[in-house]
C-alpha cells in the first residue's frame, strides 16, 4: 500500500508544478503591448504621437479597467540621464476598455500635453497594461525619440485684434525648416512671448530647400503661408491666432507660380497657378487643442 500511496502523491506533486507552470505560461502571454513612433525625431512642441497596440491573448474577453487606484494604462518616461519623467497631470483616469479574444487594439496618444517633453534631448518610452483580474502588469518594448529644434527663417509677432477668442496680448508667428534623412520639412509656431505659450508647433508639410516660404498677415493677423513643396507644387496654409490651420490647398504652377498677394481690404489671397484640391476649412487633426497646450518654450528658445 505503501508504495502505492507515495506513487499517487507524486502523480499529484507533478500534476500541480505542470498546473503552477501552465499559469504562469499562460499568464505571461495574456495581453501582448505594442508601442511604436512614426519616426526618431521630433520638433520641440511638435505632437509626439504613439501608436499603442494592444492584443488580447488570454483566450476570453477581457475588461481592462483601473482598480485600487491604479489605472490600467500608463507610460514610464525616462530622459537623456535616466531621469524619471512624471506626467503633467497626476490624474490618469482611463475609461475602460473591452477587448474581445484574439483582437487587436490600437489607439493614437500624443505625448506632448501629457509630459514635458519639449526640452532638447533623447527620451526612452515604455508602455504599461494593468490586468485587474491577474494584478498583474504587462509591458511594451522600450522605444526612443529625441527632441529637438528647426531653423527659425521667418516671424512676425501680431497684436490680438478686438473681439478675437485669444488670451493675451499678441502673437508671435514663426517659421522653421527641418532637415530629416530624406527631406526637409516647413513647421509653424504660435506662442506668446510674453508668457512662454507656445500655442502650436506642427509641420506644413515638405518643402523644397532653396525655394524660400512667402508668408503675409492679413487683416484679422492671419498667417498666410505658401512654400513649394515639391518641383511644380506648391502648398497654401492659412493659420489662426491659436494656432489653428484653418485651411489648407495645393496649386500647381502653369504658365505663371503661385504667388501671395494683398488686396486693397487688406484680405491675402494666392494668385497665379491652378488650385488642385480646396481649402479645407476644418482644422487638422494634430494640432493640440488650447486645453492641451505645453508649458512654456525653454528660456534659450526665446
Amino acid at each position: 500500500m505503501l508504495p502505492i500511496a507515495l506513487f499517487y502523491r507524486v502523480i499529484k506533486y507533478i500534476l500541480l508544478v505542470a498546473c503552477v507552470f501552465l499559469f504562469a505560461v499562460t499568464g505571461e502571454a495574456q495581453i501582448q503591448v505594442d508601442l511604436k513612433f512614426k519616426r526618431l525625431q521630433y520638433i520641440a512642441y511638435e505632437p509626439v504621437v504613439a501608436t499603442l497596440a494592444i492584443t488580447n491573448l488570454a483566450g476570453r474577453d477581457v475588461d481592462l479597467h483601473g482598480a485600487d487606484g491604479q489605472s490600467w494604462f500608463g507610460f514610464e518616461l525616462t530622459g537623456s540621464e535616466g531621469q524619471p519623467i512624471p506626467p503633467i497631470a497626476t490624474d490618469n483616469t482611463q475609461p475602460p476598455l473591452k477587448i474581445e479574444a484574439g483582437q487587436k487594439v490600437t489607439q493614437r496618444i500624443n505625448l506632448t500635453p501629457l509630459y514635458p517633453v519639449q526640452d532638447f534631448g533623447t527620451y526612452h518610452v515604455r508602455a504599461h497594461i494593468y490586468f485587474a483580474d491577474l494584478e498583474k502588469f504587462f509591458y511594451s518594448g522600450t522605444r526612443v525619440f529625441e527632441v529637438t529644434d528647426a531653423r527659425p527663417i521667418w516671424q512676425q509677432t501680431v497684436g490680438i485684434p478686438d473681439g478675437v477668442a485669444a488670451p493675451g496680448n499678441a502673437r508671435t508667428y514663426a517659421l522653421l525648416t527641418n532637415r530629416f534623412p530624406d527631406h526637409t520639412s516647413l513647421y509653424v509656431r504660435v506662442q506668446d512671448r510674453d508668457s512662454g505659450t507656445v500655442y502650436a508647433t506642427y509641420s506644413l508639410g515638405r518643402t523644397i530647400a532653396f525655394e524660400e516660404p512667402q508668408a503675409e498677415i492679413d487683416r484679422a493677423n492671419q498667417l498666410h503661408v505658401l512654400h513649394c513643396a515639391a518641383p511644380r507644387a506648391w502648398s497654401y496654409s492659412r493659420i489662426g491666432l491659436n494656432g489653428e490651420l484653418l485651411a489648407h490647398s495645393s496649386f500647381m504652377e502653369t504658365k505663371t507660380r503661385p504667388r501671395l498677394v494683398h488686396a486693397a481690404n487688406g484680405d491675402v489671397a494666392v494668385r497665379g497657378g491652378v488650385i488642385e484640391a480646396p481649402a479645407a476649412q476644418t482644422a487638422r487633426g494634430t494640432t493640440p487643442k488650447l486645453s492641451d497646450r505645453p508649458p512654456g518654450l525653454p528660456k534659450d528658445d526665446r
